[in-house]
């Protein structure tokens, strides 16, 4: 097995990351701005339906790089740090891939969470502009205003990656052992990602939705939401006011766009941070 391509360095991680992200993000951007005017609370077509499904791309694709590369470098660090400790301790390797890539959700929402917030008010029509967005932030938040939604995110983020991750790499780990050793092709981690990813979106679609809401600020009525509590109790609300199975259907809207985006997203993410890995660790 090549231990390059299973134990990346922290530089590989970092650049593999960010190309990755990049790719993915900027290829379904469309997907992910149906997903976001399905969730919002003033409705898809209110939202902007299908037209300009590109806004908010330039603040997306500032905070991909970053991000992706971000959580590469640190779950591939940390994972290298504890396996073996862990392995001695008879810690199986699922929980130390569920720990890793938590604390990679952690500290790249750090970057993440701020371009979000720009990228949402674009799509949802709520801005035409970075600008008027992070000015408007500024102006009626604060600093601390970029970062609304930072604790959901992370309440979405984290419980994703304890789905998806350690059933990537035991899906890994599967290829690998009918390879004799050899470590998947890259179009076969991306398959990896991309069933993992399908999986873990829909698990999570009620806390995606609860991260939009908060994100977007204010309800259709321009009431402001004041944290997770509110959130969640005005999303049952609305639910409940638009009859039988009506607090599922708000739930877990945008659900298809949203599977179908990290399905295909996880293809691409994960397909490109492989091939970027073989890349550069063929050129060093």
């Amino acid at each position: 097995m090549d231990k390059s391509m299973d134990k990346p360095s922290f530089g590989v991680a970092l650049v593999s990351g960010g190309v990755a992200g990049t790719v993915t993000d900027v290829a379904l951007f469309p997907l992910d701005t149906i997903k976001t005017r399905l969730q919002s609370a003033q409705g898809f077509r209110a939202a902007g339906g299908f037209r300009g499904v590109y806004k908010g791309l330039s603040a997306a694709a500032l905070g991909s790089a970053p991000g992706a590369a971000i959580f590469f470098s640190t779950y591939e660090m940390s994972k290298q740090t504890v396996e073996k400790p862990a392995a001695a301790r008879g810690i199986h390797a699922s929980v130390v891939h569920m720990g890793c890539a938590s604390l990679g959700e952690v500290m790249a929402c750090l970057v993440r969470v701020p371009t979000e917030v720009v990228k949402q008010r674009m799509q949802a029509g709520m801005h035409s502009s970075m600008a008027s967005v992070v000015n408007d932030v500024l102006r009626n938040q604060g600093v601390f205003g970029l970062y609304q939604g930072y604790g959901i995110t992370i309440m979405r983020e984290i419980p994703f990656s304890l789905v998806q991750f350690p059933l990537y790499e035991v899906m890994k780990g599967k290829i690998r052992a009918a390879r004799g050793g050899r470590e998947p092709l890259a179009v076969e981690s991306a398959l990896c990602g991309s069933l993992s990813g399908a999986i873990a979106a829909a698990a999570t679609t009620p806390l995606d939705v609860l991260k939009t809401r908060l994100m977007l600020g204010s309800d259709a009525q321009g009431r402001l939401y004041t944290g997770v509590a509110d959130t969640l109790t005005r999303l049952v609300e609305e639910g409940r006011a638009s009859g039988p199975g009506g607090v599922n259907r708000v739930l877990f809207s945008g659900l298809g766009p949203r599977v179908m985006w990290i399905s295909i997203g996880g293809f691409v993410f994960f397909g490109a941070y492989e091939q970027s890995k073989r890349v550069i660790i063929s050129l060093s």
